[in-house]
């Protein structure tokens, strides 16, 4: 097998750096257009990247400008302008329309000699300064910024005079029934955390407009309270778990001073928020956190809506149904059409969606792209994406362009908002992962990656309606493929006596690599991965684990069983209530195929797997010991039945196991069997392979108690096994440190078990 000699733990580490230094691509930025003195035109590209820097164990992020000539109607030049530079300590930061301006959220560390906390700042910068720097925190409106993709957003008012963002709620400060107090000393406002009222504002434009405007917060009993300081503050969960109580916030650049938006009800979190058309008021989607919080990270089923909120009045209104779960809202640029994911509220968490569309003027909606039942090659196969990309509107403001999953590939389609016609962009492209990094004046940007080549940046002008399929795509900047891999999609169907009752027919992929170097006579060892969620999706595109692991030799087996994503919603609906059966079978019939079809050595085969591809894996392990030799699990699920009343997802627990969830409901004994017995530790008593297990201390979806209980479990049996415990880190592992350290022990413990 390859390689001809044993890689030394050395030679692994190089192999690890070397792969770990391919950046990936985040975000981009199209500038305005400049037209030359002989009429051409061109613009720059604004691109941010990050990048794993082992030597500081942190990610580090860099920006990247490129200037890109074009004639309308095709790309006539594009290349890099300059080298990379470094961003430090950057929260958020957004162009505002015209391109002229720039705001940056900065976080800037306290001084370590006055024991100073960190610090937020707003900055305004034009083409040639820094134009306005403001200490959001000594201001003390709010508490810290939301800079993630679930609440956050930075947003430019249409006159770009004001801008918008989501902050923590500040929280009164309390005190101890006990505290010692000065005689005859008042308290202020500030002190208590309720500011003074702010004088009315003109807002969203230089004109004065009649009326109240509804910012600050209210008068409030001066005391200081008591009793207070340590109130239980429910938050979002896992990676939100500093986010409890958003609030919408407004700069006003020109008098340098913050308001927090009044009028969204009390039973709603705020967030994802934008000028609504005139800069009258800000749109927004609400989720309900009543009775209580559930975590909100991948979970595109919780309770929300579509909210406008008037700014002279303080009118709040719903914009789109409330039984539903919505997000990512986007403006056209003639400011007349809103569109948004929607989702069933509750269910599986990541679903095939629906693209609604709203009519400001008339205040109608309507459906573009309803949920597809099942994926038809040639046909649209449905949305499946955590969000819209931020610009995804044509010039036209009649068409957007997404990316979604199709089966094991992702590609980007253009959408017709009128017809609901869709037509590939990326049909005539390279096989992988595509995926929209942003659209302006139909200069469209994307990033391409497969499974052998680290992440691309392309850039092509959508082509006018009708001929969208002729669309060309032009690469920025040249990643030679990774030598030493090679790749393919093979499509499985079920045996008939596996075929689900409801929704027969289905059928589901997986990809192999394989290393590409040594010969013929040599069978590699196989590592089977299957994908965590359980309803997400293993795409065609770079992964570092699966690369470096096919360049020390082993070939590696994504599966994409029953139940995941791009292969139509009744894939997705086929797998609630048959997790640890049908999602297990399809694994092990996959592999059973490759083991016969493929030149691999099937007394080397290994599990390697995270949540719901760590259940897969324990369960594997349990049921088929005879197939599997070693397996490495992270954050893995064992015990739907304990995991219920400590993660932060207990619905998931419920909807998994096909009973019903409802936040009040009470489990019964039968409930509570059923969870147990489609567990893998109903399969304990017959695991015989080595298990390593790593688990985030801090993993708030899977608690590390489920690794922990199964670690007490195989040790009371004698079967070998080891923990890794991550101290700062969360399910996805995915801190620098934890994650290259992961590899090494994952990389190792193969070796070793498979005896290789």
């Amino acid at each position: 097998w390859v390689p001809q000699v044993l890689p030394s733990t050395q030679e692994m580490v190089e192999l690890y750096r070397e792969l770990s230094q391919h950046p990936g691509l985040s975000t981009a930025c199209l500038g305005p257009n400049v037209t030359t003195q002989y009429g051409g035109k061109y613009c720059s590209l604004y691109t941010e990247w990050s990048q794993r820097d082992l030597a500081r164990a942190e990610n580090v992020k860099f920006c990247r400008q490129y200037l890109i000539f074009h004639d309308g109607a095709s790309i006539v030049y594009s290349g890099p302008a300059g080298t990379c530079s470094e961003i430090k300590d950057e929260l958020l930061s957004r162009e505002s329309p015209s391109g002229v301006l720039k705001a940056v959220m900065r976080k800037v560390p306290g001084k370590e000699k006055e024991k100073e906390k960190e610090k937020q700042f707003l900055e305004i910068w034009d083409q040639n300064r820094k134009v306005k720097s403001i200490d959001l925190t000594a201001l003390d409106k709010h508490g810290i910024i939301y800079d993630d993709d679930q609440f956050g957003c930075l947003a430019w008012s249409h006159s770009e005079t004001h801008l918008l963002y989501v902050a923590e709620k500040k929280r009164p400060k309390a005190e101890s029934f006990f505290q010692s107090k000065a005689p005859e000393l008042g308290t202020s406002d500030e002190d208590t955390g309720h500011p003074e009222k702010d004088a009315p504002l003109k807002v969203g434009s230089p004109r004065p407009r009649a009326g109240r405007v509804l910012w600050g917060s209210r008068k409030a009993n001066r005391a200081v309270p008591q009793g207070e300081q340590f109130v239980y503050h429910e938050d979002w969960g896992e990676t939100l778990s500093t986010r409890s109580v958003p609030v919408l916030c407004v700069l006003d650049i020109e008098g340098s001073s913050i308001s927090v938006l009044e009028g969204v009800p009390e039973h709603l979190s705020p967030g994802q928020a934008f000028w609504s058309p005139g800069d009258t008021g800000v749109v927004f989607v609400g989720w309900w956190h009543e009775p209580f919080r559930l975590g909100l990270r991948h979970c595109t089923n919780r309770r929300s809506a579509l909210f406008y909120v008037d700014l002279t009045g303080g009118r709040c209104e719903l914009l789109s149904e409330d039984t539903k779960a919505v997000w990512s809202p986007r403006l056209s640029p003639d400011c007349c059409h809103i569109v948004y994911l929607e989702n069933e509220a509750l269910g599986p968490h990541q679903q095939c969606s629906r693209l609604r569309l709203y009519d400001w003027c008339t205040k109608q909606t309507s459906t573009v792209l309803e949920v597809v039942p099942r994926q038809v090659w040639g046909a649209f196969p449905g949305i499946y994406c955590g969000a819209l990309p931020g610009l995804c509107w044509a010039a036209d403001s009649r068409r957007l362009v997404l990316d979604t999953a199709q089966r094991s590939q992702q590609d980007v389609f253009v959408v017709d908002t009128v017809t609901g016609t869709t037509t590939s962009l990326t049909a005539d492209g390279p096989q992988g992962c595509w995926s929209v990094l942003t659209i302006d004046r139909d200069l469209l940007v994307a990033r391409f990656s497969t499974p052998n080549c680290p992440p691309t940046l392309r850039v092509a002008v959508l082509p006018e309606a009708g001929r969208e399929a002729q669309a060309r795509w032009v690469c920025l900047q040249d990643a030679p493929p990774v030598p030493g891999i090679s790749w393919g999609i093979r499509t499985l169907r079920p045996p008939p006596e596996q075929e689900h009752p409801q929704y027969g027919g289905l059928d589901f992929d997986a990809i192999l690599l394989r290393p590409s170097e040594g010969t013929a006579a040599q069978k590699p060892p196989l590592v089977v991965m299957p994908h965590g969620g359980p309803h997400s999706v293993f795409t065609a595109g770079w992964m570092l684990y699966p690369a470096a692991l096919c360049r020390i030799g082993f070939a590696v087996l994504l599966v994409n069983y029953r139940g995941s994503l791009g292969f139509g919603q009744e894939n997705v609906a086929s797998l609630p209530g048959n997790v640890g059966t049908q999602d297990v079978h399809d694994v092990q019939l996959c592999v059973e195929r490759v083991l016969q079809e493929e030149s691999l050595d099937a007394g080397r085969v290994a599990l390697v797997g995270g949540s719901h591809g760590g259940f897969l894996a324990c369960h594997l392990l349990g049921q088929f010991p005879d197939t599997y030799h070693a397996c490495v699990v992270r954050n893995p699920v064992v015990n739907i039945a304990s995991m219920v009343t400590t993660t932060d997802i207990p619905d998931w627990c419920l909807t998994e196991t096909g009973l019903p969830y409802v936040p009040h409901g009470l489990l019964d004994p039968s409930q509570w069997s059923e969870m147990l017995h489609k567990s893998p530790m109903h399969y304990v008593d017959r695991v015989r392979a080595p298990v390593l297990l790593m688990l985030g201390e801090d993993d708030r979806r899977v608690p590390p108690k489920q690794g922990l209980e199964y670690y007490r479990a195989l040790k009371a049996r004698g079967v070998p096994t080891r923990l890794l415990w991550y101290p700062g880190n969360n399910h996805a592992l995915a801190g620098v440190e934890a994650e290259a350290d992961g590899f090494m022990n994952m990389a190792l413990w193969l070796l070793k078990h498979l005896r290789c």
